[in-house]
Parts: structure tokens; sequence; C-alpha cells
């Protein structure tokens, strides 16, 4: 290790940056506090340009390929729809792959696995949770949290630790679904205990212990006037991060539903677009930061909040949601440090009305399911974000009330929404310095960004498009450092590590979506190195 990567583990060893083995990315976002910060430096501004493409895994699908990356003990893992797989990280060889069978959803996605003891974790399309043997891919146990028929399902990838593996049920679009966390044991697969993001009834199903929840009677105050309709929202699509330290999960919270009508549900509707903070182990409720009251734009807090010190010794969460905003809580006093755009915000406040209403981030746009990524070493937090521009007509009272349970619940006739042309899409990435929020540079990409974003100690940071480009720029100016055309749009994981051969880079590559416009490759697995 270098002198250099050894003076900044110190530094975030101080900061309080949760450390995996330094040359692994043991969990989606590397550490399971999620700042992504890898501290690898072989490959830095100097000699980046020197970069090209070492093997790659085709999956053979063409699919919504949004996985993250997971590389450890010798092996990268990733997932389709329908299948898990182990590749060698440095030569691509396929290791192992399993398949399973069952009723895939539309947009036929699945986020990846959790890592934990020589074991792998994923969620399925048909509402439960798997486990695998690391090393051979053998199915040992399978648990449902979710129920298909209503609308449910579990793309997220889970989380593991101290013998628990966390994720929830997704389907906050879906009228009557209710989103759920859950900590399963890791060992045989039993619910440990399950924790309700919106009011629970006494009609809902119980699947497993129910975890305390000291704010149970603000949670059912937020939700006014729902009448004879089912409060619906609050469930979870993307991944978690988890403070180990203090044995603290940090959830993210849907959207309510229907996602463009507000006037069935007065109040703040909590949990939705909330961060909500849960004891690990018990799953009691400890606290909450909601960062869009009563949405009426589809605007959930999707993406795993990033938690670290910064260097002006503030402990902090970064948080970027699809409102298009980079929101920064001081963990210390709860309260929000700042609020600040990183992308096009247009109609914001006016109404969803018959006539139509155009709004900006749309309801496919700001931040989607990889979040921000903190780098210690020049404080900044790094976000990408969509400029994609959503136009919504209002639904009657009696069309909204007539839907039917367990189908699409926006609100609209339209749907979620008639997006802006394609050609007039574009995406940003900006780097805020943590403690102001003082915006240090931004880029405008040509594309959407919705990649996973990866800093290193090599003063370079990693992500791409959804036209397939791959960057590299230098960390603190902005520069941009070199790039290269992937062939697919780049949606899921972006990860370095050193698996025994230098340090690679691995990246998702070719998401093909019925609601992205992008160009109709098959999913694959890149590796470059120098």
């Amino acid at each position: 290790m270098s002198l250099r990567v050894l003076a900044l583990v110190s530094l975030l060893a101080a900061s309080g940056v949760a450390f995996a083995g330094d040359k692994d990315w043991p969990s989606y976002n590397r550490t399971l506090s999620a700042e992504r910060f890898a501290a690898l430096d072989a490959i830095d501004a100097n000699n980046v340009a020197g970069l090209k493409v070492l093997c790659s895994y085709d999956t053979g699908e063409q699919t919504g390929f949004q996985t993250g990356i997971v590389q450890v003990d010798g092996a990268l893992f990733a997932t389709t729809e329908h299948d898990t797989f182990s590749i060698d990280p440095n030569t691509c060889k396929q290791n192992w792959r399993m398949h399973e069978d069952f009723a895939g959803g539309m947009l036929k996605v699945n986020r990846g696995v959790a890592w934990l003891d020589g074991r792998v974790y994923r969620g399925t399309a048909d509402g439960r949770v798997l486990a695998y043997d690391a090393k051979n891919g053998k199915r040992l146990w399978a648990t449902t949290i979710a129920d298909a028929a209503k609308g449910e399902s579990v793309p997220a990838a889970p989380i593991a630790w101290n013998g628990l593996v966390f994720v929830g049920n997704a389907g906050s679009d879906y009228k009557g679904v209710k989103g759920r966390m859950y900590a399963l044991d890791a060992g045989d697969g039993h619910i440990v205990w399950e924790f309700y993001m919106v009011p629970k009834g006494d009609a809902d199903f119980a699947r497993g212990p129910q975890a305390p929840n000291a704010a149970a009677a603000a949670l059912a105050a937020s939700w006014q006037d729902t009448g004879a309709l089912p409060i619906t929202g609050g469930a979870t699509w993307t991944t978690y991060t988890l403070d180990p330290a203090n044995g603290l999960l940090y959830v993210p919270g849907g959207n309510p539903a229907p996602d463009f009508s507000d006037a069935q549900r007065k109040g703040d509707n909590l949990f939705t677009d909330s961060i909500v903070v849960l004891d690990a182990k018990t799953g009691a409720y400890q606290r909450h930061f909601q960062m869009v009251k009563r949405d009426f734009h589809d605007w959930d807090a999707s993406t795993a909040p990033a938690l670290f010190t910064s260097k002006g010794g503030h402990k902090l969460l970064a948080e970027a949601p699809k409102d298009g905003h980079l929101h920064v809580i001081d963990l210390g006093d709860g309260k929000a440090l700042y609020s600040n755009p990183v992308t096009h915000i247009d109609n914001a406040d006016a109404p969803i009305t018959a006539a139509g209403t155009r709004f900006c981030p749309g309801a496919q746009g700001g931040s989607e399911w990889n979040g921000a990524a903190y780098d210690a070493r020049n404080n900044l937090i790094f976000t990408g974000e969509v400029d994609w521009c959503t136009t919504v007509h209002a639904g009657t009272p009696e069309s909204i009330a007539s839907s039917p349970s367990g189908k699409p619940w926006s609100g609209s006739p339209d749907g979620f929404g008639k997006q802006d042309d394609a050609k007039n899409w574009a995406g940003y990435f900006t780097a805020s310095d943590a403690d102001s929020g003082a915006k240090k540079w931004q880029f405008k990409a040509p594309f959407p960004l919705m990649s996973g974003i990866t800093p290193t100690a090599g003063g370079v940071v990693f992500f791409g498009d959804m036209g397939g480009n791959f960057y590299a720029f230098d960390s603190a100016s902005g520069k941009q450092l070199w790039s290269t055309d992937l062939g697919g749009a780049i949606a899921g994981g972006v990860i370095t590590y050193d698996a025994g051969s230098g340090q690679k880079i691995a990246v998702a590559a070719g998401m093909t979506s019925p609601i992205w416009p992008t160009k109709k490759i098959n999913a694959k697995i890149v590796v470059l190195g120098l």
C-alpha cells in the first residue's frame, strides 16, 4: 500500500468512514455506510487515459440491467431478474450461474446481492428473498416477504450485517401496497422483525414479529381524509445503509399513492419520501427525515444515503432523492444543513391539473436508484442526476376511487406521465462541498446519469451515462480525463477492486427497458484495467 493510501486510510478512519477490505467491494455501496470511496490509487489521474477493456461477461439477456456489483473473496457477483452469477474478477470466467423460474415484471429488474460469511442473498419479482452458497450457487433457503398478486416485489439489493439480512418490499405505485422493512436471519431465513413504513391497519397481514414503533401515533395522524381509499406507499426498491458502530439501519422510503393526486391523503404522509432510522437488531423506530412532504410528483427518497464525518467534523447524512436536490442532514442535531438543487427544477409547486402540468425533474428524473458518494480526500459529495421532465394530466376523483386494488395507481389517465422527447434529456454530475453545499464543479452529460459513482484515492471519480459513455474525471478539479463507449446504457454498478492482479474497474452496462429509450444490447459486466 502506498504512503498516499496509508495517509488516506488514517484520514478516513478519523472521518468515521466504515471500512470494508481496502481492496474489495463487498456490498452494494462498498461499505455499509454507503459513501462509496475506494482507497485504491494504482489507477490515478496520470495514467487513467491508459484504461482498456480487459474482459467482459455477456449475460445473454436484453434486460433492465441495474444490478449493483459485489466483489469479495476472489469472486464478482451480480444479477439479472431471474439469474444470479459469480465470475472471476480478473478474467470474467463464469464460476457459477443459478436460474430461478417465476413470473417476471414489466421492467425486468433486480439490483443485486448482499454477501455475508460465504453466502449471497437477493430478492425476486415474485416476493421472495433467496440465499445461495457463494462458492457454488447452491440454493440454501427461500423466504417470502411480499405478495406479487398485490403488485409487490423484491427488486432491492439487500445488505447484510451481524447475522441479519435487511431488505423490504417494492410496489408503492400499486393501489393498496404498503411498504415494509424486514430483517431476516442470515442462517435460515426466518423473519426476525417487520416494520411498516406507513400505518398498519388491523386487517394488514403480519409476516413476522412487529418492530416497536414509538412514532405510530404521529404516523397515523399524517394520513388524513383517506376515507375508504387504502393508505398506499412507502415501499423500498433500491438498497439500504447501515451504521455498524451504532447498529442503526437507514431505510429510504418510496412515494405515496396515488402518485399525482394528493387530495385523498392530506397530511405529511409519513414515512413516504423519508429516510427512516431503525435499530438494526430489533427494528425499533429511532427517528426519520422526510425529504418531500405529501409528494405529488413521484419523488421517492429512492437512494441509500451516504453516512460520513465531514472535514468540518460534522457527522452527516447525504441523500439524493428523485426531487433533484442534494439533501444533507447534520446527524448531531437532526437538522437539515442544506438542500440544494443539482439538476434542472421547474414547476415544482404547480398543481397537477386536468389541462396538464409539466414538471422537472419528471417522474423518471432526479436521482433514481444510485445515490450520492463522498470523497473524504477532497470533502466533496458527488451526485448524478437525470434531467428529464414529465407532463401529467389529473385524473377525476371517480376514476381514482374506482381503480382496482393491486394495479398501478398513479391518479392520472397518462399512467406515469408523458416524458419529454429524449432528444432533450441530459444528465448532471455535480461536486458539492460537504460542509457548505457550495457547488465546486458540474458536468452536463449528453445522457441521463444513473450509474453508481466511485471516487478513489487516485484522485479519479468514475461514472457512466445512459448513452453507454463511461467517464473518468479529476475529482478535485472536474477535468475530464478519459472516456470510452461501452455500447449500452450504464445504469448499474461501477466498482473498483484489486483481486490479486492489480486495480480493476467493473461496470454493469447494457440496460434495456421499456421506459428508457436506450440501445438494445445484451447486458454485460465489463472489466477494465491498465
